[in-house]
């Protein structure tokens, strides 16, 4: 994919983002708007019950509806031999065998799939199609099922409990969190087209075309190489698309059954239930600490919602191994089956919703102490070595995010005693909380290409899901060549190009860069090995003494004769030069442990006769090691950051525990936050390169900007209010209610 091409690029400043142009003039397409000659319309028929078994599907009045080209549904439907048995099911990793059970798991959940000649005969057609059930008793109410679910335990214990079971001072208490879900601003499409024998072409919106073409390579046992993905562009997915859901094997079985291109688009409400949601949970800490602050121990508790046909676990107490020097710690967990869909990863995973409850009963205990929430953290925090692995941390500058973090935001004027600042109704408090992720980086591969005219192509299969690797790609090639901007084009999101990991989890870059940095110095070795033909002081020229104009290349230590790009095509036989590199992490992952930190800071008003809050000021410190492209870098923060705001004080998704249904499953009935909802959010960067992660010491930041935030807020809340709020959302009726 071109993110922009010679007709755009003049209009490209030299530091905007390389798709901004595409994707606001429609030149950038989406994998619902492709357009592939001879497409059909597929639409979803799902179950009206939770739970059961199917009796029997009426089909044939939609058959015979205008313009329905074929129904799938588990009598009528292609070979899967990824699906032969359950074994082979549960090596897919899909979750649910769609169409290869008549088994029902969840309300919503597909039973048919309807292709006709156009979306709206597809859509008539499917409200033709009903279904008999043996109806099962079901089960949505997490509330009332998980006391009952045993903890196991979750980690190895650290100390034992015995050792601070009579501390000075303890703080126990419970927390919960309703379910969130993604609402990415492009529902999950697919446009699937068998190509010939055993080989399939897909248009699909995902977070990572490799991880989709092993997925369909291997339930369809086709070669890898055979199964071609493609996501220019992805308005959005925050975790949702880091796994192959239903609709896209639908669509790919709907294309193979029809012998024709299938395009499949969920609805919003369908969003809701089939492509994964932060699970509810519950969680209970046991925080103590001796008279000077220091911790003693802390017990972790933690349960959240799985579905009855699979088994994700969030992972939800790794957070409580990571922060702090917890000499004594014991961490146990447990998931929760229901009659829902599948949960699945969401911005900051896991440590998100475990950071709540820590980071809330920490400033629990800073009150009971008297002692300034940074102070006690400071006390507390394991800032130089990794308190799992025992490593030491590469670098780790979490201390300079809250001193910063403070300055900015004016920590001072807070006030120790809560409830203390009015203006007139509203109550105003201070809150902070810090956030931590474990900074990945695996391998991943990148080419550049050099073409006649003096253009470079940096390549990777690696999508742009919005975070900007795409221009942190180009910023990476301007630095490590010498190529002007205007003259480095990236093309990415296609499994045909150098494969990449999926993007999440907050490796993209951290992973990705390497390749480009490696691939640079590639071509400039190739580049001088030509030019050595033409004038022999670029014999012995270092990859790091090359560099790259518009017309030509020159050796900056030698004060060589500068080459034309004219006169060096003369010596090389082919259109293009090209370089690939894979980098990848190494024996540094032994030595040292890595993460990428920050500190939150916000300022709440609260409505002392409605309860409504109001976030005033909200500031955001990260340490994201070397920050290659400053505005894709805030953006991801702050983005993350009013994704904090609507997990602490809206987003909860609610399930009818009489008929099964999710409540307001629509963008009217599901609240969360929009522009009105945030301040601008103040971010701002350590900006200190890591030595060890990558070349570029650069460390990953999607995931840090949310965890702390719900925290903070509820702490701020506390600060204005004395009311300690421990279960999100806190909505105004909670703070009235107290």
């Amino acid at each position: 994919m071109e993110f922009f091409d010679n007709e755009l690029s003049t209009l490209m400043p030299a530091e905007g983002r390389v798709e901004a142009i595409a994707k606001v003039t429609g030149k950038g397409k989406y994998a619902a708007e492709y357009t592939v000659p001879g497409v059909c319309y597929a639409v979803l028929v799902t179950s009206s019950i939770p739970a059961g078994t199917i009796k029997a599907i009426q089909v044939d009045k939609a058959k015979r509806a205008t313009g329905v080209i074929d129904i799938l549904y588990h009598q009528n439907k292609p070979v899967v031999p990824g699906f032969a048995d359950e074994t082979k099911i549960r090596e897919s990793r899909v979750g649910l065998p769609v169409f290869y059970t008549d088994k029902i798991y969840f309300k919503g959940q597909p039973i048919a799939l309807v292709v006709a000649e156009s979306l709206e005969e597809a859509t008539y057609a499917a409200s033709l199609i009903t279904a008999d059930y043996t109806a099962e008793v079901f089960n949505v109410d997490f509330v009332k099922t998980h006391p009952s679910i045993p903890l196991k335990a979750a980690g190895k214990e650290r100390g034992t409990v015995d050792e601070w079971s009579n501390a000075i001072h303890i703080v126990e208490a419970e927390y919960t969190i309703k379910e969130e879900v993604h609402n990415p601003m492009e529902m999950h499409a697919t446009i699937a087209e068998w190509v010939g024998d055993n080989k399939v072409k897909l248009y699909e919106k995902t977070q990572g075309v490799n991880s989709v073409q092993r997925v369909i390579s291997g339930l369809f046992s086709i070669p890898r190489e055979n199964v071609e993905v493609i996501s220019e562009f992805v308005g959005g997915g925050f975790g949702s698309g880091l796994r192959v859901w239903s609709n896209t094997l639908m669509a790919v079985m709907a294309s193979l059954q029809v012998k024709r291109p299938v395009k499949l688009m969920l609805t919003r409400p369908q969003m809701f239930s089939l492509v994964g949601y932060r699970p509810e949970s519950w969680q209970k800490i046991k925080l103590g600490a001796d008279s000077s602050g220091k911790f003693s121990g802390m017990i972790h508790q933690a349960k959240h919602t799985t579905s009855v046909f699979e088994n994700f676990n969030e992972n939800i107490t790794r957070i409580a191994r990571l922060v702090y020097d917890f000499k004594n710690l014991k961490t146990e967990s447990a998931i929760v089956p229901l009659n829902l869909g599948t949960p699945t990863w969401m911005r900051g995973p896991g440590d998100c919703t475990g950071d709540f409850a820590i980071e809330s009963a920490i400033d629990e205990l800073s009150y009971k102490l008297n002692e300034d929430p940074i102070a006690l953290r400071l006390k507390n925090i394991a800032l130089k070595n990794d308190p799992e692995s025992g490593k030491p941390w590469s670098t780790h500058f979490i201390d300079e995010c809250l001193e910063q973090g403070a300055t900015k935001i004016n920590w001072k004027n807070r006030k120790q005693t809560p409830g203390q600042v009015t203006e007139g109704d509203w109550q105003i408090g201070y809150g902070m909380a810090i956030g931590m992720w474990t900074s990945g980086r695996t391998q991943a591969s990148a080419s550049i290409v050099l073409d006649k005219s003096g253009t470079i192509i940096v390549r990777t299969a690696m999508t742009d899901i919005g975070t900007g690797t795409g221009t942190a790609m180009q910023n990476l090639a301007h630095e490590s060549l010498g190529m002007p901007k205007n003259k480095i084009k990236v093309e990415l999101g296609n499994s045909n190009l150098p494969p990449a990991p999926s993007q999440g989890g907050s490796t993209g870059l951290a992973s990705l860069g390497g390749a480009v940095m490696d691939a640079a110095t590639l071509l400039k070795q190739k580049l001088a090995t030509y030019a050595a033909a033409i004038n022999a002081q670029y014999k012995d020229a270092a990859a790091a003494d090359i560099l790259l104009s518009e017309n030509g290349i020159s050796y900056k230590q030698a004060n060589a004769q500068f080459i034309s790009y004219a006169d060096l095509w003369k010596k090389v036989d082919e259109p293009t030069i090209e370089a690939e590199a894979t980098s990848a992490p190494g024996e540094e992952r032994q030595q040292f442990a890595f993460c990428s930190s920050a500190a939150h800071f916000c300022i709440v008003r609260v409505h002392s006769k409605t309860g409504k809050v109001k976030v005033d000021r909200m500031v955001c410190v990260a340490d994201g090691g070397k920050i290659i492209n400053e505005k894709p870098a805030a953006n991801q923060v702050s983005g993350a950051a009013v994704g904090g705001i609507g997990m602490a004080l809206m987003e909860e998704q609610q399930a009818d525990v009489k008929f099964g249904s999710l409540l307001g499953n629509d963008l009217a009935g599901y609240h969360f936050a929009v522009n009105a909802d945030a301040p601008i959010i103040e971010v701002s960067f350590i900006d200190k390169p890591d030595p060890n992660i990558n070349q570029m010491g650069s460390k990953g930041l999607g995931e840090v900007g949310i965890i702390g935030c719900a925290a903070a807020i509820a702490n701020a809340i506390y600060n204005a209010t004395g009311k300690r709020l421990r279960n999100l959302p806190i909505t105004p009726d909670k703070v009235l209610l107290g």
